[in-house]
């Protein structure tokens, strides 16, 4: 069924309509009509499948045709999230999905003055989208009231229980009312997310969006062997076979982010880093840029990158390979978003050899090997380690071409 079929406000369609939203994803078309119908839902689909869409939608149209003239009387849906990105991100969904309605949307969260946020929230918000630690600010200052809330939405709830947030949405719920409707959504599902999630929601529709391959079908991903300290020469190498496509690396610490930046800055190469020791101004720059295509090449960590949602990201490559086969699936799942194909490519040193194994039981297949021969590896490394400006090398390179020497000038 297509979007202007269902029985959802006329706004929100001419916003699906602008945005050439057609038609539903699977876990779209399984969640939009049980929310409607006010049911608490446990929705877990991987990446890149449409979950924000999915629960903005019908809140959208609730709280619409809820909606009373007058006084804004407090916040009606709280959605949490656990990082900065992603919450901007899901807000962003919100105000453009809700652009033709009066539902009106806004985030909060740490690294920036609070007295801005303090004041919108007293001019009245209907949807507020919170990390936990700024939420909590509010809520301990009494400037923030979560009595009014209607419905609850935890977005990305496995990487919050990664991130030690347990405790926090166990605390939230002494906040809010009884009566209101949930909304559990996660990428995957395990039995602390199971015990939380029962915990929360009431008579619950459970939605399993789960094929065999957990990597989306639209994303090509395979493995190259390279030792760690020739990765960088491999990125270097790739960034340049592939001038001015999007690309998205995964480094494992802020400090491999910021080394790697600077082996490519040595060699001519544009990149900025995201992470969690840069300011948050910083942060939302680096992003707008990337998003503008301002910036192509945009160097992060798991933290930071965790739902991530950038249009048109033509290549993740796992500059390091990432320590579960979950994260691997987070990250190639940034790329290939929707119905956009996309792909991506790990460095595999020695010493990750046993990583990929680990990787590669729990998708239950291997992942695709790049084949080099050694001497393709050594050429690599040799084009890469050669300075562009060494004149030797120019030199071999014309003899080379015209199978002679150059007579020198005289």
């Amino acid at each position: 069924m297509k979007f202007d079929k269902y029985n959802i406000h006329e706004g929100i369609k001419t916003s699906l309509s602008k945005l050439d939203f057609k038609k539903p994803t699977d876990i779209q078309y399984k969640s939009i009509p049980a929310i409607l119908k006010g049911e608490d839902v446990l929705a877990i689909a991987q990446t890149g499948t449409g979950k924000t869409a999915a629960f903005a939608i019908p809140v959208l149209h609730l709280l619409q045709i809820r909606k009373i003239s007058g006084r804004p009387d407090g916040v009606k849906c709280l959605v949490m999230a656990p990082t900065h990105e992603l919450a901007l991100q899901i807000a962003d969904v919100f105000t453009t999905l809700g652009k033709h309605t009066r539902v009106t949307t806004f985030c909060i969260h740490g690294g920036v003055d609070q007295q801005p946020q303090i004041d919108t929230l007293n001019d009245g918000v209907d949807v507020l989208v919170a990390t936990p630690g700024r939420m909590f600010d509010l809520v301990s200052q009494g400037a923030l009231r979560l009595t009014r809330v209607e419905i609850l939405v935890l977005d990305e709830a496995d990487h919050m229980l990664d991130m030690g947030f347990i405790k926090d949405i166990r605390d939230l719920m002494r906040l809010l009312p009884k009566k209101r409707q949930t909304l559990f959504f996660s990428a995957t599902i395990n039995e602390t997310i199971k015990e939380l999630a029962y915990s929360l929601v009431v008579n619950p529709i459970r939605i399993q969006i789960s094929p065999k391959d957990p990597v989306a079908k639209n994303i090509e991903h395979g493995v190259a062997f390279v030792e760690m300290d020739d990765k960088r020469f491999f990125l270097e190498d790739f960034i340049r076979q592939n001038p001015g496509k999007k690309m998205l690396i995964f480094v494992r610490t802020k400090v491999r982010a910021e080394r790697v930046k600077a082996a490519m800055e040595r060699v001519g190469i544009v990149t900025e880093t995201i992470h969690s020791d840069k300011e948050q101004a910083e942060r939302e720059l680096t992003m707008k840029n990337f998003r503008a295509d301002e910036l192509k090449i945009l160097i992060t960590t798991d933290v930071s990158a965790r739902g991530i949602d950038i249009p048109d990201v033509h290549f993740v490559i796992n500059y390091d390979l990432p320590d579960s086969a979950e994260q691997y699936v987070h990250r190639v799942g940034r790329t290939g978003r929707g119905t956009s194909k996309g792909q991506a490519i790990a460095f595999c040193s020695s010493e990750e050899k046993p990583m990929l194994e680990e990787i590669e039981a729990s998708l239950g297949k291997p992942i695709h090997r790049i084949v080099m021969t050694g001497q393709e590896y050594h050429e690599i490394l040799l084009e890469a380690k050669t300075p562009k400006d060494d004149w030797r090398a120019l030199l071999a390179e014309e003899e080379d071409g015209k199978g002679k020497k150059k007579p020198k000038k005289k």
